[in-house]
């Protein structure tokens, strides 16, 4: 029985969310996709490093106020914001591509070649045994007469 390789699974089963990076995982085929919501971000903020089995990302969210503003209600938080997310085994990070557009900052996860599963291919050779220089009837699973 062939199982589904997903190397989130034990990560986000019922994580809290993160206020600042709210975020959806879906797979598709053989990519991950994450969906990290970061309306107002400059997109030159954007920072992820990945280092053994860890992808961080960083952005920064500015306050646009000027001097002498005076807040009245402020309830989009502002500054640096961070989310780590811990993976298993059988990803490529190496081939991790992100694209930031319309607020949202979507990483696309690759499976690793050998992560991917496969199909094994059973080969069948015949033996043939030899008596004293000749060759010997054909073996049990061949349906040829024997040779005279």
């Amino acid at each position: 029985m062939a199982r589904t390789f997903d190397p989130f699974r034990e990560l986000f089963g019922e994580a809290p969310r993160t206020v600042g990076m709210p975020m959806d995982l879906v797979r598709t085929g053989d990519d991950f996709v994450v969906a990290i919501d970061l309306p107002g971000v400059d997109p030159g903020s954007i920072d992820i490093d990945a280092e053994e089995r860890t992808l961080t990302i960083r952005a920064t969210r500015n306050t646009q106020a000027a001097d002498g503003t005076q807040w009245l209600v402020r309830e989009r938080p502002t500054g640096t914001f961070a989310r780590q997310l811990t993976l298993g085994n059988g990803l490529a990070l190496d081939r991790v591509e992100a694209g930031y557009a319309d607020g949202v900052l979507t990483l696309h996860i690759p499976v690793a070649e050998e992560a991917k599963p496969r199909k094994i291919s059973v080969t069948h050779t015949g033996t043939k045994r030899s008596i004293e220089g000749e060759v010997a009837a054909p073996t049990e699973d061949s349906h040829e007469p024997p040779a005279s």
